[in-house]
């Protein structure tokens, strides 16, 4: 029996692998990682005590914490599971597949960029005066309870608006813009932060703002540095830093016709 080892199991094995790859992961970027390293010595003693050693007492008594800890971790880690099941469940190529049936990519994409132009000069002009400001462009995924953290605007998209809300002295000013369908929906809104060790120290509390959000769904997150004027933008949980007028209106250009 040792040796009846089939391409089914190892197809078993990969998949069980991969599995824990990304609770890994996903237990590393939510700094819960002794967490999942309790959890796995948990398990490995529990299939010790049960499969090998059959201990029928022990292992009933771990099979009944099991059973009720698998509910405790779903309502302990019910954020970052359903940022799991989202990261899954986010496919571009099924997007892409319903644009092919879209008979009207031509005025959608005209659209786009009469609505990306205005962000892209408003960035570059508060990049110039070094004014901070974090911008949220809402896709797939529904930006609504964001939204409701802020101030509801709902208003075309603009250059001088949006230079309005995030100067100095204008009690919107610390908060992030929401865009949504070519919109200016809410401005002075509060983003889930990220608790990520990838980010570089001298970068703010905007650009962690800006990476929260980014992890969670597929929002891309524009900042403008106050302290150097600097335009970055975070895009599934990476950043691309220093970027120029040109380049942001490239890759809002592109990303927003995903």
């Amino acid at each position: 029996m040792f040796f009846d080892f089939g391409i089914k199991d190892v197809i078993d094995i990969f998949l069980v692998a991969l599995m824990l790859y990304y609770v890994y992961r996903l237990m590393k970027e939510s700094r819960s990682l002794n967490v999942f390293i309790g959890i796995m010595m948990f398990v490995v003693s529990w299939l010790f005590v049960s499969q090998i050693l059959e201990m029928r007492l022990l292992g009933s008594i771990m099979d009944k914490l099991v059973s009720v800890g698998v509910i405790g971790l779903i309502i302990l880690f019910q954020e970052d599971i359903r940022k799991f099941l989202y990261t899954l469940g986010a496919h571009q190529r099924i997007r892409m597949v319903m644009r092919l049936f879209s008979s009207d990519k031509d005025t959608t994409a005209r659209e786009d960029k009469e609505s990306i132009m205005p962000i892209v000069m408003a960035c570059l002009s508060l990049s110039k005066g070094k004014v901070g400001a974090l911008i949220v462009m809402e896709r797939s995924t529904p930006l609504d309870d964001i939204a409701d953290t802020g101030e509801i605007i709902d208003a075309g998209i603009n250059q001088r608006l949006i230079e309005n809300i995030f100067f100095k002295n204008s009690p919107l000013h610390d908060g992030a813009m929401i865009i949504s369908k070519k919109r200016i929906k809410a401005a002075g809104c509060i983003l889930p932060v990220s608790h990520s060790y990838d980010i570089p120290k001298e970068l703010g509390l905007r650009h962690r703002a800006a990476m929260g959000i980014s992890q969670e769904c597929d929002a891309i997150a524009i900042v403008v540095s106050e302290e150097t004027g600097g335009i970055s933008v975070a895009i599934k949980g990476a950043f691309q830093l220093r970027l120029s007028a040109e380049k942001l209106e490239s890759i809002l250009t592109n990303e927003m016709g995903q």
